[in-house]
Parts: C-alpha cells; structure tokens; sequence
C-alpha cells in the first residue's frame, strides 16, 4: 500500500528515494498521472492531410493520431479489438485503413471497424458498431497535439494554465509559430520518468558542473557558468516560474543563441522577430523571446527553447524510458537556418549528443543508486531559492528569482503528490483557488523593489 503523505513533503521540499524506484509507486503513477493528465502525442505539421498519421506512446500504450477527412484530428488505440494485436505498425504515413495483420480486421482511419474476413460465411457474430479501436481525448495547443484518457480533466487549454501565458512568447507570438521537425530520433535510458523531466522543469544548478567541459568547448554566454562561477550575477540573468498543473522553467536572459552553430543568423532571426512578440504580447514576454527556457509540461514533456530540442520521457517502467526527440523551429525560418538548427539540436542533445550524453550518466545513476533496500530509506531535499520565490507582478504563477534555483521542483512535486492522492479531478480542482498556499512569502517581489 503506498501512502503518498510518506513521499513527499511539500512545506519541507523533501521527496522520498523510493519515487524513482518503487514498482508499486510505478503502478499508481500509470492509474493516477498517466491516466488523467494530457500527454503529447505530435505536431499537427507532421501530419498535415486526410489519412496522415504518427505513432504516439500514452505512458505504456501505444496510440495511433491520425488527420481526418474534415480536418480534425483523432486519437485510438493501436491494438486490434479481437485478439490485441498491433494494426499499425509504420511510425508515420498516409492510410485509407489500418489492417490487423494477424486475422485481417480493418479499421477506418477514425478508428471504426469496418471489415471483418469471413464475417458472413464462418459466423463471427462481430458487432462492428462496438468494436472500434479505443477513442482518446485529443486537442492542441498552438499546433502541439495532447491526449488525455480521462473524460472528466479539463481542457487542455485549462491544464496548461498560466504556462500557457509563457508558451505563447513563442509557439504563436513571432510570425506563424513554430513546427517540429521530425521523425523523432528514439534511444533508451534506464532510469526513472521523473529525474529527465524534473532536470529540465529547472535545474539550471546542474549546467556549470555536469557539462562545464562541454560550455568550455561550446563557448558563448553559458561558457561563464562552468565550474559554477562565483563570478555570475546569478539573480541578474533570469528566473524560475512554476504553475498550477505543475508545469514549469527556468529562463536565462538573452541566451537564445548561446549554443548554436549558426549564432550569427539566429540572432538575426531573433532580432526580427522580437518587435512583433513585444506588440503582440507586451514587453515582459517580449524580453524573454530570444531568452533560453528549460521547461517541463507535467507530467513527462520536456523542451529547451533556444537550444531548440522537444522531448517526451515515455515510462518503461519504474526504472526504464524511451526518449523522444524532436527539433524546434519557427516556420517563418528559411530551409538553411532550419537545418542549421536541427544540426545544432542534434549535435547538443540528440541521443549521442554532447550535453545529451552528460545528463544520462547522472539520470540513470539517480535511479540505480536507489535499488539498495537502505539508500531507498532516505530522502532527497528541493530546498534551493525556497525563501526567494512568490507572486510577481508580471509574471503569473510562482516566480523565483534567479534562473538557478528549485522553485520549478517544488511545484512539480507539490502537484505530483495533489494528483497521486487524488480520487478524481473534482478532487483536484477544489484545490484551485489555494494551490499555491505552500508559498508563505507573498510579498517577496514588492519587498524586492524591483521585477524580474
């Protein structure tokens, strides 16, 4: 029996060692989280016409997302209904049908069945009508596509939020918005789904150490963070922000470009673009276009913008992932500068990538290090920047105020335990109006003197 009050303690910022390793944690997870919150699926670019399709992973299930005949877009389970077996197996195309190979049942591409082999002359008695591959919630959010298992979650524009807010700066506030690049590149990690999303939700503190030999190499602004300078004016250059639904970042000021290959064409793209979001969006969202963001949407979607890599943690079980991994680019961008991009993406945090690779050593060793019965007794603690955080006058949510901190972490495991202890979503939303209770310095920024 799990007692989620034994996990985590969000006034202390203190999380037990047995999240990253527990199966039966592992197994509410997939009830609780994985089953009512939205997962990312794809981007509608990558299937823009009738019968386009992608593959998609919802935790453990496999799901087809596929364009329909009216535009729309529908989700359903990749699993035959009469003996389980997968009906699609191509990553991605264009389908009239999806064939079961194994007896030959087909299904529409909005997941009807609507042949069955020998229906007639060997008596199936299939009921075609209530055989259809399993529906999921889907919609989009500025081209993103999300599904959700659970009928009674919000909207996914109500699940973003006030992330929302940010995510605007720059999926629809320069141009035409932004589009992935893919197929997505694939690997595998043996560690938990938590420590890659709670690495990118905000822990900048890890840059200046983990990958202070890759800065050195890579140069440019975030070349001063290694080694953790004590040099850096760290509550100068940017800010961690979490919010409601547990989705967060954090944000270093003016460090779009820092590691591309192509700096001078970037800022050039930036540079252009940064006039429109301010009057679009207002200045406080327009200072952070050309900024580089660190982000997590709750519960396993993880992207930098600036470094420019999309990525879903799909869970393989307590201890083991599948990495997705997509490239970020605006449209309006030409062809070279989007292959510049996607080059750079790759070369940084593609599967071999050089702060890729840095990062893996640590996420699989914060698993494996708690398969010991007594290291799993222990505890690990959030607590940097927690007396420096609170409302802004900007920028919604909490905000920390330095880019270096764990206001992010704090937030993501206030809301994993919100949702873990939950019966159903009315639960959760009855905690609205008070999610953010665990923040006591309400007058951190006015006592400040100064915004972000």
């Amino acid at each position: 029996m799990v007692d989620i009050e034994d996990l985590i303690d969000v006034n202390r910022a203190v999380q037990s060692k047995r999240i990253f390793w527990d199966p039966e944690i592992y197994e509410l997870e997939l009830e609780r989280i994985f089953g009512r919150c939205w997962l990312f699926l794809t981007h509608e670019g990558l299937i823009p016409n009738y019968g386009d399709f992608a593959l998609a992973k919802m935790a453990e299930d496999n799901v087809i997302v596929c364009r329909q005949k009216d535009g729309s877009l529908r989700a359903f389970i990749n699993s035959c209904t009469h003996r389980g077996n997968q009906v699609c197996h191509a990553e991605s195309g264009n389908a009239r049908s999806f064939v079961c190979n194994y007896h030959g049942w087909v299904y529409g591409t909005d997941g009807t069945l609507i042949n069955v082999p020998l229906e007639q002359r060997c008596h199936a008695m299939v009921d075609k009508s209530t055989r259809g591959l399993p529906q999921i919630r889907v919609e989009s959010y500025g081209g993103f596509v999300y599904g959700c298992f659970a009928a009674d979650a919000p909207s996914l524009k109500d699940y973003l939020g006030d992330f929302a807010w940010y995510l605007d700066t720059w999926m629809i506030g320069a141009g035409n918005g932004v589009e992935l690049l893919g197929p997505p590149t694939k690997s595998i990690l043996d560690c938990n789904w938590k420590v890659p999303t709670e690495n990118f939700v905000g822990d900048a503190y890890h840059v200046g150490w983990t990958h202070a030999a890759a800065l050195t190499v890579l140069g440019g602004e975030l070349a001063g963070l290694s080694g953790n300078s004590a040099d850096m004016p760290y509550d100068d250059l940017g800010l961690q922000v979490t919010t409601r639904h547990g989705h967060g970042f954090g944000y270093i000021d003016r460090a779009g470009s820092a590691v591309h290959f192509d700096r001078q064409s970037y800022d050039k793209f930036l540079a252009a673009q940064k006039p429109k979001v301010v009057a679009k969006l207002g200045l406080a969202r327009g200072r952070m276009f050309d900024g580089h963001w660190n982000c997590s949407l709750f519960p396993n979607n993880s992207f930098l913008y600036g470094t420019n890599t999309f990525k879903v943690w799909h869970p393989l079980g307590p201890r083991r992932i599948e990495v997705w991994t997509w490239t970020i680019v605006h449209k309006d961008m030409d062809a070279s500068l989007k292959q510049q991009i996607q080059k750079g993406a790759t070369f940084s945090f593609g599967t071999a990538g050089l702060l890729e690779a840095d990062d893996g050593d640590n996420m699989v060793t914060c698993t494996t290090s708690n398969a010991g019965r007594h290291t799993r007794q222990g505890d690990m603690v959030s607590t940097m920047g927690i007396n420096n955080e609170g409302p802004h006058p900007e920028y919604p949510g909490i905000v920390g105020s330095s880019f270096i901190g764990e206001t992010s972490y704090r937030g993501f495991y206030r809301f994993y335990k919100e949702v873990m202890a939950a019966t159903d979503w009315a639960a959760i939303r009855a905690k609205d109006a008070d999610w953010d209770a665990i923040w006591t310095n309400r007058e951190y920024w006015r006592n400040r003197g100064s915004a972000a």
